[in-house]
């Protein structure tokens, strides 16, 4: 049976690869002005090899050790790394956020596991693969299906009962898709209020759109808000 020897050239050449992969995948991350960017990046690949290292040193270094298992330090890594892609993530009302940036420090730390067991083919594969992902697919996916924001959008008219179908007109012919409708009634003397949850596509300026509507007659005033 071959057992696998590291060396101190090993060492240097594997750390150095790894620092190389997480750099990639950071600098797209950093690019895009995300939470965990280079060097989160370059830590966890770092760090993951520098644990697979760890991983198979152990049984050929310390007697007694010959029949231990070098991915259990690794599957731990995977496992653990999950703390930190909770980190990542941001709910914004209904937004959610860094989901791929957590995915990514995920992926970092499995390229840094394959380049620290010296599967140099298997990471520069993942490690293209993954960077492709990242960078052209971003755009694609932005093409094909543009990002949604959620928003609050809330109209205050003058009438107790006014006739909303217009809003309504205006906001599906901008293809802003209404979620939810609440509309308070009030007396005659402090009329009523519309407030409606809405996706807006990320090509929609709802600025404008709310300017239509504030001239519509009627309406008083028109809030967008974060949700």
């Amino acid at each position: 049976m071959n057992t696998q020897v590291i060396t101190e050239l090993d060492i240097v050449i594997r750390l150095a690869l790894g620092f190389a992969a997480g750099a990639i995948l950071g600098l797209e991350r950093s690019s895009r002005h995300q939470i965990a960017g280079l060097r989160t990046h370059i830590l966890i690949s770092m760090g993951a090899t520098l644990l697979m290292l760890l991983s198979i040193w152990i049984p050929q270094e310390i007697t007694g050790f010959s029949n231990a298992d070098p991915g259990r330090i690794a599957a731990q890594v995977v496992s653990g790394i999950g703390f930190l892609g909770a980190g990542a993530i941001l709910r914004l009302g209904n937004n959610v956020r860094g989901l791929t940036t957590a995915a990514s420090l995920w992926f970092a730390a499995g390229v840094g596991l394959a380049v620290g067991a010296g599967m140099f083919f298997a990471a520069a594969v993942a490690e293209t693969a993954g960077f492709f992902t990242l960078f052209f697919l971003n755009k694609f996916e932005k093409r094909v299906f543009p990002i949604q924001q959620i928003k609050n959008l809330e109209i205050s008219y003058k009438q107790a009962k006014p006739d909303i179908e217009i809003v309504m007109e205006i906001l599906k012919s901008s293809k802003i898709r209404v979620r939810t409708v609440n509309l308070e009634h009030g007396s005659i003397t402090k009329g009523s209020r519309l407030k409606l949850l809405v996706s807006i596509p990320g090509n929609i300026d709802i600025t404008n759109i709310a300017h239509e509507i504030k001239n519509l007659e009627g309406v008083i005033k028109v809030i967008v808000k974060e949700n």
